[in-house]
């Protein structure tokens, strides 16, 4: 076989085996919420390149692999957190985004609420961080933008589905669920229009509970009733939390 017969030719003229030098990755953002902060999980590489830096968890994708479970494995095995809530997002293809050649990722954002996890770093991250997403250090490659557009897409699903509340306690009060949805969307909301808003939705359980060992009037705890949820949503319901800040 002659070397121009070699390889198949795409439709667009390009050799397959040009097309074949090509890496996939995947990066995942998870976020924490605690004490009023979202935050943001980091590592800190021990390995070229950005030797040093802090960056995201991921890894390139094994040929043997789905999408999924390589997320789910990548960040296993650098935190040490799994069967956690992900979502992909977006994919990352800049020509030039990856200093050992084309490599694009795929980009999966996960919620937990973060005093539950704690996560260890281990195979080539050499420290594990939590960052709050307003005091970020630099970051490697371009994981700065792949940050910005994961805290982009958290800030429109938590408007439109209830995912907001994989971030609180089981038990909350409305002051706590109020706080969660101002710490990431950046603004103040009206507290009574709030209220009446997520009240009115009839998705939260009053439970016969109050606050413990706190210096205040304990506050009222409710529940997330995630079964009547779905049962709304199969029939026509839209969770919308969208309101005027303050």
């Amino acid at each position: 076989m002659s070397e121009s017969n070699k390889y198949f030719i795409s439709e667009n003229n390009v050799p397959f085996k040009q097309e074949f030098q090509f890496g996939l990755s995947v990066d995942c953002v998870v976020f924490g919420y605690q004490e009023g902060q979202v935050r943001v999980l980091l590592i800190e590489r021990n390995a070229d390149p950005y030797k040093g830096s802090w960056a995201l968890p991921g890894d390139l994708v094994s040929l043997n692999e789905d999408l999924e479970h390589a997320a789910n494995s990548v960040l296993n095995k650098l935190t040490g957190l799994k069967d956690i809530f992900m979502e992909q997002f977006h994919t990352f293809g800049s020509v030039n985004r990856h200093p050992a050649g084309r490599v694009a990722t795929v980009a999966y954002y996960s919620l937990v609420k973060s005093s539950n996890y704690h996560p260890v770093a281990s195979a080539w991250a050499s420290s594990i961080q939590w960052f709050d997403i307003r005091e970020l250090p630099d970051l490697a490659f371009d994981h700065k933008v792949i940050l910005e557009k994961g805290i982009r897409t958290l800030q429109r699903s938590i408007q439109y589905r209830p995912v907001g509340f994989e971030l609180l306690p089981l038990k909350f009060t409305l002051s706590e669920l109020q706080a969660l949805y101002e710490a990431l969307l950046g603004f103040k909301f009206d507290k009574p229009n709030f209220r009446k808003k997520i009240l009115g939705m009839n998705l939260l359980t009053p439970l016969d509970e109050v606050q413990e060992n706190v210096w205040h009037r304990p506050a009222k705890l409710y529940k997330f009733d995630e079964g009547r949820y779905r049962s709304l949503r199969d029939v026509g319901f839209t969770f919308d939390i969208t309101l005027k800040s303050s």
